[in-house]
């Protein structure tokens, strides 16, 4: 990480856990822990939990996010959530193209870059998911897979609205597998995002976004990865669901 250019950030991923009464208290636990955190700590909650969240952590710096968000402002999306209606209730953050939205519920990279433009647009702060797939590394892939996700995603936003992305490398083979990339392996990845981004925009821009980790980060293993020049944070899945795990990995940010 290198905080004179840019700010590290870690987020919870909580996917599809919690009621809203436990993510109350989950919140609760997760406050007092955190407290003097030298990073930027978010908790990415289900749409249910929204309002409960943004209310739990109200004098605190705990942000709340959303996992995810329709690029139209109202209209015949049954089951969609507008940027709207996060906004209103105080959600600052939202997680778009994860690889189980992709994998799952069809989500491509127009779609994404959809669902960035109207989040930049209504004042949130996207956290943009791209990796890899096993078979792709396998194939040494990688790099193609990553830049052609990035410039897709990224279509369109300007220099400008890139302060306000965050964008997360999530090697698909290692979310909720239990395996990690290497340190190495997060870096040289991480390192060729914000290349990526020097050529679409230039090196000070590059160098000014957040690029995080995700792929199964946890408390055994953040130091670690967070000590890379180019992992800036990480969006963390199951480790986010135990205060005492998750603030472990938010005081290796720090």
């Amino acid at each position: 990480m290198d905080k004179s250019k840019r700010k590290a950030i870690i987020a919870g991923n909580w996917k599809m856990n919690k009621t809203p009464s436990e993510a109350k208290a989950l919140l609760e636990e997760i406050k007092p822990l955190v407290a003097d955190a030298d990073c930027e700590v978010i908790a990415c909650v289900p749409y249910v939990d929204l309002a409960v969240a943004v209310e739990a952590v109200k004098g605190s710096n705990v942000k709340i996010g959303a996992e995810n968000v329709h690029w139209e402002e109202k209209g015949a999306f049954t089951g969609e959530i507008s940027t709207g209606m996060l906004k209103e209730i105080g959600v600052e953050y939202v997680v778009l193209g994860h690889s189980e939205r992709r994998q799952y519920f069809g989500e491509t990279d127009e779609t994404v870059n959809k669902r960035t433009k109207a989040a930049l647009a209504a004042g949130l702060k996207p956290i943009v998911c791209v990796g890899e797939l096993l078979w792709e590394r396998e194939c040494d892939i990688t790099e193609e897979v990553i830049a052609r996700q990035i410039k897709l995603d990224l279509w369109d936003v300007t220099e400008d609205e890139l302060k306000n992305v965050v964008i997360a490398y999530e090697p698909v083979w290692a979310i909720g597998t239990g395996k990690t990339a290497t340190a190495d392996q997060a870096e040289e990845v991480c390192a060729f995002i914000r290349a990526q981004l020097a050529k679409l925009y230039n090196q000070e821009a590059a160098d000014a976004v957040t690029i995080q980790y995700g792929g199964s980060m946890n408390d055994g293993n953040a130091d670690e990865l967070l000590g890379k020049a180019d992992v800036d944070g990480g969006l963390i899945g199951g480790a986010s669901l135990v205060a005492e795990k998750f603030a472990a990995i938010v005081k290796a940010a720090g």
